[in-house]
């Protein structure tokens, strides 16, 4: 199933993604830094919503 995120406080707005069978794939950022956001989206390729979550909690990016 296709999702869209809209954020808030992130150099990214948005954030398109899959989510088939608790597995995210096709992770897509508009805006931001476009080198390390498709870094981003390419780790966690094929991973679960609760082990990205996991995995990053914690992170800030600068005052945020």
């Amino acid at each position: 199933m296709h999702y869209s995120y809209r954020t808030s406080g992130t150099c990214a707005s948005k954030i398109d993604f899959e989510i088939n069978d608790g597995v995210i794939s096709d992770v897509v950022f508009t805006n931001g830094c476009n080198g390390n956001l498709k870094a981003i989206g390419k780790l966690v390729d094929g991973w679960t919503a609760d082990d990205i979550a996991e995995k990053l909690m914690g992170n800030t990016c600068g005052f945020k």
